[in-house]
């Protein structure tokens, strides 16, 4: 078998020694085989700050967004191969699913979130202008640049696809570039995995190494403008929280390390309903899927006392359900674990949970199947706890296929159960009882970094419990690690730095892209609608003419919505109100009137408007006043791949006392280039 190779510095690094075998989790037989020489990381680290960073910062957020796109769609290509290496690592079809396709799917969706809600440039705003000086000629912006530095990860062996995915995806996007360093144990997928993304050139040189093996100096070669994110044991975790690089250095550091995941029935959940039925689903499935080797798989139960026979007799028949045998084939529910030494260290945490409880389904004696003798299985193991306050499951993690279930009588003592896990990545409650929701919810978020809400009414469409999202964050507090991935956006300003900075508008406006008010508006020229994003700047603008408010308008747009509020329609009521004080226009009206007032009505560029964000009515409009709007063009955010793209407009309505009546931002869509 050939030695695993690390990608650093632009090269394929062969070792120089044969390495040590890597082992078939089903049958035993040998894989791959891994060197025991030291990797030479801080080459890679020098590499990427000095290579892959500049190229990646040199493109726009889209542009990097595009790249994760293109890559995941490569990556879908050999999806095939992937599997068919994953067998080996124990993972059945569906569990490789988790792996595989979850990783290629989180980096799609992290692409679709960064090209809407960033914008197509390489610099982006954090919150409003704040307003620091009286005259407006001193602000404040806070803006998002990329870090200097790479982002190295650490990974667990139970995810080699999408332990990898989920974490390069927001570093590309922000601009950082990546180092992988996966567990020995399943390197051999995510050296395959890397070298089919490296191969596809989609990648600019030096965004993604590889580093298979120990390596050597890794941690002493990073600094403040680098980030360690790592995943696996809390102990492991621990230890890399004390490293000099994070506590002297100023390295960023995220864990997501092994946590006590919780799931909780009811009490309204009797048998025959829905709920019982998809509690019962739902734990079997976190116990089965992977082997139960999932750091968001339930370990803890909690069932009302009154339903606890139920829901042990339940779940212990669909256990004995679910096929345990060769990861290959497709009959089989429950897979290997990924080798004797893990499958080891689960028994034995089994054993020192059943000391004060009682194994009610499965055993403690080790796991044959038959024609794969040296394979590392075992069969899901149900445990009923004796007393849910003193059960060693709130310190033990089997991670495998193991739960334990626990009786409560109240939802304030569910709550109290929970929080003697010490924090983990996920709970479910699963119940259809809002007011119970509510109080386990809010009684235990703070113990979570995600709580997933089971019923009838949302199991056809729920992710389930153990599915990380990436739109939401996924991490925890306390014994789960005290960190977040994902999270949409946020998981891209995690390899960000937040800056504030002041000056005036018009610096304000060169820094960010965006037009601020009070910088320099310029009107000469064609209208702005006539102009195609190739020929708008940010600032230009337009401001219309007057139009004399009378109460014919009101009168007729009252009639023609519908809309006859008092404060519109009737002057003795509208003259009580303490805010209006007479008869004022629609706020709607003033809208609808203002585009009158801007909009060029010939076909030109301008497309389509797709909304308005940040609207306010600040000044009630009242007739006889006499109102204008003033439009400019805020920020160009051209699509790629489209001929079009979005421009957002700052739009004021001002009356004739220069007092601001409503202020808001257009979004449209505008032609590319001239002619479409």
């Amino acid at each position: 078998m050939a030695v695993l190779e690390s990608y650093v510095a632009g090269a394929w690094r062969t070792p120089d020694d044969e390495g040590a075998p890597l082992l078939d989790a089903a049958t035993g037989v040998e894989v791959a085989r891994i060197s025991q020489r030291p990797v030479a990381a801080a080459d890679a680290v020098r590499h990427a700050r000095e290579v892959g960073g500049p190229a990646l910062r040199a493109l726009t957020f889209h542009e990097r967004a595009m790249l994760v796109k293109e890559l995941a769609l490569a990556l879908k290509q050999h999806t095939e191969e992937l599997y068919e290496l994953s067998y080996s690592t124990g993972c059945t079809a569906r569990d490789t699913a988790v792996d595989v396709d979850g990783g290629i799917v989180t980096m799609l969706g992290m692409s679709s979130v960064a090209r809407k809600t960033l914008p197509n440039d390489v610099v982006a705003t954090d919150g409003p202008v704040e307003r620091v000086s009286r005259g407006g000629t001193f602000l404040a912006q806070h803006v998002w640049t990329p870090l200097r530095g790479v982002a190295v990860q650490v990974n667990a062996y139970n995810f080699p696809v999408w332990g990898a995915l989920e974490k390069l995806a927001p570093a590309l996007v922000a601009g950082v570039p990546s180092i992988v360093k996966p567990a020995e144990q399943t390197s051999y997928v995510t050296e395959r995995m890397v070298r089919l993304a490296l191969g596809t050139g989609i990648l600019p040189e030096g965004a993604l190494q590889l580093l298979v093996g120990a390596p050597d100096g890794l941690l002493d070669a990073l600094d403040a403008q680098d980030l360690l994110g790592f995943t696996g044991s809390a102990e492991t975790a621990a230890v890399l929280r004390a490293h000099p690089a994070v506590v002297h250095r100023g390295v960023r550091f995220t864990a997501e390390a092994d946590s006590l995941n919780a799931a909780v029935l009811g009490p309204d959940a009797t048998p025959g309903t829905p709920e019982l039925d998809l509690f019962v689903k739902e734990v079997a499935r976190e116990m089965t899927v992977k082997a139960g080797q999932k750091c968001t798989a339930v370990r803890r139960a909690f069932v009302p006392s009154s339903l606890l026979a139920d829901v042990e007799e339940a779940l212990a028949a669909r256990l004995a359900g679910a096929p345990l045998g060769d990861p290959r084939d497709p009959a089989t529910r429950v897979g290997a674990l990924v080798d004797l030494e893990q499958r080891d260290a689960v028994r034995e945490a089994v054993r020192r949970i059943a000391v004060d409880a009682t194994v009610v389904h499965g055993s403690l004696e080790p796991t044959v199947v038959d024609g794969l003798e040296r394979g590392a299985f075992m069969a899901p193991v149900l445990l009923r706890a004796g007393d849910a306050r003193r059960s060693a499951a709130h310190e033990v993690e089997p991670f495998g296929p193991v739960a334990s279930l626990m009786a409560y009588d109240s939802a304030e003592e569910v709550v109290d159960l929970l929080a003697l896990g010490r924090g983990s990545l996920v709970a479910s409650v699963v119940s259809h009882d809002p007011e119970f929701v509510r109080s386990v919810v809010l009684g235990s978020a703070a113990y979570h970094g995600r709580i997933h809400v089971l019923d009838r009414d949302d199991a056809a469409e729920s992710t389930g419990h153990g599915s990380p999202l990436p739109h939401l964050v996924h991490g925890g507090p306390g014994r789960a690690g005290g960190g977040e991935e994902l999270g949409g956006v946020r998981g891209v300003f995690h390899h960000m730095q937040r800056t504030a900075v002041q000056g005036s508008p018009d610096m304000l406006t060169a820094v960010t892209g965006q037009w601020v008010a009070g910088s320099v508006r310029r009107t000469e020229g064609p209208h702005p609608f006539r102009r195609s994003m190739a020929e708008l700047t940010v600032g230009d603008g337009f401001v219309s003419g007057w139009h004399d408010v009378t109460a014919e308008d009101i009168d007729s747009f009252a009639a023609m919505t519908g809309d006859t509020f008092y404060a519109h329609t009737d002057p003795e009521a509208a003259a009580a109100n303490p805010i209006f004080g007479g008869i004022v226009a629609h706020g709607y009206w003033v809208l609808s009137r203002a585009a009158g007032l801007f909009v060029d009505p010939a076909p030109g560029p301008v497309l389509a408007n797709t909304g308005l964000e940040n609207l306010r009515f600040t000044e009630p409009v009242r007739v006889g006043d006499r109102i204008r709007v003033a439009l400019t063009c805020k920020a160009l955010n051209p699509r790629e791949h489209a001929d079009y793209g979005e421009v957002r407009w700052d739009a004021q309505v001002t009356n004739d006392r220069d007092e601001l009546c409503a202020t808001y931002t257009l979004l449209t869509m505008v032609n590319k280039r001239p002619g479409g």
